[in-house]
């Protein structure tokens, strides 16, 4: 992957915190992807916190974990490890692994303003949404809409195919707009806690 691109997303972390970029990979990627989590028939409802309880009135959406298989789930898995090891290169993160999973949201499904992490918990670091959605149009709805800390709204994002954001997990709070189509995408976390030997602590409103 382009060394530009890396170079892109690191400087607007450091300058504002996020950035959305379309068109942002191979668009093949998004498309092996889609077809994937559409022929998948084991996602399931999300949970919130630690204890991952299902509470529908807060979010209505079913994720499905990725695999690093030798397909396109292996192949964006490659390209956020390698973003990993850029950022904790250039910005000394200390990132040391990548989770991700996918999202389903059916039509009237949302996801109410949340954060990733808790301040200080440093757990979850960096967030990264990547949309799988062809023809996606303004009537779907669905938007990812990103709020500054004083809850005012700093973007509104289309799920379109090939859109990436990556954003500081504990500075912006954010939501999905209840859709009125059905929504694929991506959604991961840059962590810096470790799986073996020290428990992780999942204490964010995932």
């Amino acid at each position: 992957m382009s060394h530009t691109l890396y170079a892109q997303i690191a400087d607007a972390l450091v300058e504002d915190g996020y950035i959305i970029l379309k068109d942002a990979l191979d668009e093949k990627l998004s498309q092996k992807l889609l077809q994937f989590a559409k022929t998948s028939k084991h996602f399931r409802p999300a949970g919130i916190s630690s204890r991952k309880q299902i509470h529908k009135d807060k979010r209505r959406d079913k994720i499905l974990w990725l695999d690093e298989d030798s397909g396109a789930q292996g192949e964006f898995l490659l390209f956020c490890n390698d973003l990993r090891e850029f950022l904790n290169r250039e910005l000394f993160l200390g990132l040391t692994y990548f989770e991700a999973h996918f999202a389903l949201y059916e039509r009237g499904d949302f996801y109410e303003t949340h954060v990733d992490a808790f301040k200080n918990s440093k757990n979850r670091v960096v967030t990264v949404v990547y949309y799988l959605n062809e023809a996606w149009e303004e009537a779907h709805a669905g938007e990812l809409i990103l709020y500054d800390e004083a809850l005012q709204p700093l973007a509104k994002v289309a799920p379109h195919a090939n859109t990436l954001a990556i954003f500081l997990s504990e500075k912006f709070p954010h939501e999905v707009v209840a859709t009125n189509d059905k929504r694929y995408s991506v959604a991961g976390w840059f962590r810096v806690d470790i799986r073996e030997g020290i428990p992780i602590v999942l204490e964010s409103l995932a």
